[in-house]
């Protein structure tokens, strides 16, 4: 389930056993130790097991209930045995036995299901923890299997289970627990910042130090779990973490906003939460930028997308969905001890995602404490739902992309050298090797479900939107588990001014001699998508799939025209060579649309432009123009277009060289956009980030910059503008902006 980072994050060094680190933490001395722990107790059962509602009124009533007799039904089969605490479960039952018994301790904490406060129930627990404790997570055992289990998991459950049945559990059981919890969680493990202990790990690593603390009142323990939080909030270069780009990776190469990253958020907001005027009160505000900047921008109508879960997007149908709304309940818990102006944005953009969530209504499938906010923030008049935001945010270190604009939104995932193909293990993901090549998700309205309604089970992995593939055949999970896939393309991003992009992939092929220049313009209604340099020799077929939707819509192609329909979803002009499909794959269907480049194909190219919720009118119109998006280049040495409509003109230049009006000295992208009022921007980015320096000209007259901040060192104005930059190396691939006053 984890493994330990290649690359070295950052060491953090030994960190103190008591006592809390800078700003992180303050002390209170009005509180006693034992009243802190009091309140931590309280805290940690409200937060966990839900608050704030009317356990008597709908749906809470109903929930609890169900909850009540779940416990009562466990409690009911328990059999203590040698080998099992359930029968159905046999031992070690990492998962499943831990989860029951803290089912059965909610049940008793929680109000209203009918078993709350029983002594009966609460003693059941206590038995069971020490059952399990004494025949699978024993003081001394040998932690055989996947670490995370041993670690996290088990104590994180157990050791919850035992706050909420409190002195049910008796001291003689809560020693031995603590001493098991201690064996395997070492305060160690809380002490350099690598490996396993990093990022979301290191954040339920500190949850389980906590827990334990609270099982018997250990300030040292409890300043431990706060002071290890310290470099979570730091931005890294490589490996786990943040990066400045908003970037969060786990497994040193997989994005993971939307599985560790929900973990990680869904923790902070906990601790947050749970320590609030107490001694070891958290104070580092970094997490609340985090919201907007990293998690924020992979969310649409409530749903989180796929292209940051890693192995779990095809773990069941509809997780992102659930993904989306267990990111909305940590934001707003996060909410609550936030400063008032977050709150106020954050609660206004989960309303949205709430407004127009239907495929799985964020309410009817929200735990109580969550239905209890959300239900507070969709009934204040006063909080406004906030609209699906527009513009571009382009991630270039974990080489993702998303594209938002009126009526629909798109996303990209590619793989670079940083950046892992895909990433497999626990037998989950067998098939996602083309997820990085390339692959470009696109929603419009009414389409929240196009990629969860079994289409990770169902689709073919060889055919997946966007992408350009080898058709030789692969074994499931081919090339190394959990990310570690890196191809060695290093010219992976692009340059976006914050509303439209061009973003370029070197590619190279999973376990294949394929390679691939591949370029995306993102524009107002349209992404235009460039191919070049495309060659192999696996002796089988080279693909780009134009895209491949789950539907039985009605699909109309005119080739000679050189555009094709698909009924309630968009449009697509392809100039040449459009093959399609419509096919039944399970109890799914497809329509498939591709380019074939044939047998081992030489330099081979393509152009073609997606038309998201375009209409067929609108789609006949546009390929009846070709000169709306003029291709400048389509090489291996530069791609190129030109928009005069949008006064937008854009390069991939993966070599120095020239493409229509612009030229650059060496590799980089380059986007120009024009505006009405006689200026316009110039924006460019070192996707390889290499760059000690770098010239771009631009081949038209300009009477002035009115800004150009480093690393731009000098500016030449005229019949052209020719810009020279210093060291782009240290933007991490990030976009720089000159804006210029046109003669």
């Amino acid at each position: 389930m984890h493994r330990p980072s290649r690359r070295l994050l950052l060491q953090a060094g030994a960190v103190a056993v008591a006592g809390v680190a800078g700003a992180l933490a303050r002390v209170e001395p009005a509180h006693t130790p034992d009243d802190s722990f009091v309140t931590l107790r309280r805290r940690w059962r409200e937060v966990t097991a839900g608050s704030g509602f009317d356990a008597g009124a709908e749906p809470y009533r109903t929930r609890l209930a169900e909850a009540g007799r779940r416990a009562a039904r466990h409690r009911a089969a328990m059999a203590y045995t040698g080998t099992s605490l359930w029968p159905d479960q046999p031992f070690p039952s990492f998962v499943a036995t831990p989860r029951r018994l803290l089912a059965m301790a909610r049940a008793y904490a929680s109000p209203g299901t009918g078993l709350t406060g029983d002594a009966g129930l609460a003693a059941a627990v206590a038995a069971g923890i020490d059952h399990y404790r004494r025949h699978v997570y024993a003081d001394g055992a040998d932690p055989a299997g996947n670490w995370w289990h041993w670690e996290i998991g088990v104590p994180k459950a157990l050791l919850d289970a035992a706050v909420l049945v409190g002195p049910h559990l008796g001291e003689r059981r809560s020693a031995a627990l603590r001493d098991a919890v201690d064996h395997f969680v070492p305060e160690s493990r809380l002490g350099d910042y690598s490996g396993t202990s990093t990022a979301a790990n290191r954040v339920d690593l500190c949850v389980v130090m906590l827990l334990r603390a609270m099982l018997r009142a250990d300030p040292g323990k409890a300043g431990l779990a706060v002071s290890a939080l310290s470099p979570v909030f730091r931005t890294v270069s490589e490996g786990d973490g943040f990066y400045r780009d908003g970037s969060f990776v786990q497994h040193s190469t997989v994005p993971y906003q939307g599985a560790y990253g929900v973990t990680l958020l869904a923790g902070l907001a906990t601790l947050f939460a749970v320590l609030r005027g107490t001694p070891w009160e958290v104070a580092d505000p970094t997490v609340f930028a985090m919201v907007e900047r990293s998690f924020a921008p992979f969310v649409r109508d409530g749903f989180c997308m796929d292209l940051v879960r890693g192995r779990g997007a095809g773990r069941k149908p509809f997780g992102d969905h659930d993904r989306g709304r267990e990111l909305a309940d940590a934001i707003l818990l996060l909410g609550e001890v936030a400063p008032a102006a977050d709150r106020a944005r954050w609660q206004a953009m989960v309303k949205g995602w709430a407004v127009r969530e239907t495929c799985r209504p964020m309410l009817a499938e929200a735990e109580p404490g969550f239905h209890a906010r959300l239900a507070a923030v969709l009934g204040d008049d006063a909080v406004p739902a906030a609209p699906e935001p527009v513009g571009h945010r382009l991630f270039p270190m974990s080489a993702r992309a998303v594209h938002r604009r009126p009526g629909w939104c798109a996303a990209l995932s590619m793989a670079s050298s940083r950046i892992g193909h895909y990433e497999h293990g626990n037998g989950e993901n067998l098939r996602g090797w083309h997820t990085g090549s390339g692959m470009l998700y696109w929603w419009a309205d009414g389409h929240a479900d196009q990629y969860s309604d079994s289409f990770w089970t169902t689709v073919d992995p060889y055919r997946l939107p966007g992408t350009t593939v080898s058709t030789r055949r692969l074994p499931d999970g081919a090339g190394p588990a959990w990310g570690d896939t890196c191809p060695p393309g290093r010219w992976v991003g692009g340059a976006t001014d914050g509303l439209y992009a061009v973003v370029g992939q070197h590619l190279n092929g999973l376990d294949s001699t394929m390679e691939a220049f591949k370029s995306w313009f993102f524009l107002d209604d349209a992404v235009v998508c460039l191919g070049a340099g495309i060659s192999g020799a696996d002796g089988v077929p080279v693909e780009t799939i134009v895209d491949n939707r789950r539907t039985a819509a009605p699909l109309t192609v005119d080739p000679r025209a050189g555009w094709a329909h698909l009924d309630g979803h968009g449009g697509y002009v392809v100039p040449d060579g459009l093959r399609t499909l419509r096919e039944r794959r399970g109890n799914r269907d497809y329509r498939t649309l591709w380019l074939d480049h044939g047998i081992d194909p030489d330099q081979a190219d393509y152009v073609y432009l997606l038309l998201p919720g375009a209409s067929r009118e609108r789609t006949i119109a546009r390929a009846a123009d070709p000169g709306w998006a003029r291709v400048l280049a389509n090489t291996a040495r530069q791609q190129a277009v030109q928009v005069d409509a949008l006064g937008v003109t854009a390069a991939a230049f993966w070599n120095d060289g020239v493409a229509g009006p612009l030229a650059a000295s060496g590799p980089c992208a380059v986007l120009v956009r024009e505006d009405a009022e006689g200026t316009a921007t110039v924006t460019v980015a070192d996707p390889r980030c290499d760059l000690d320096g770098l010239t771009v000209t631009w081949d038209r007259p300009v009477a002035e910059v009115l800004r150009g901040d480093p690393p731009v060192v000098g500016a030449a104005t005229g019949d052209r503008l020719t810009l020279t930059f210093g060291p782009l190396v240290r933007l991490e691939g990030a976009s720089v902006t000159v804006s210029v006053r046109l003669a």
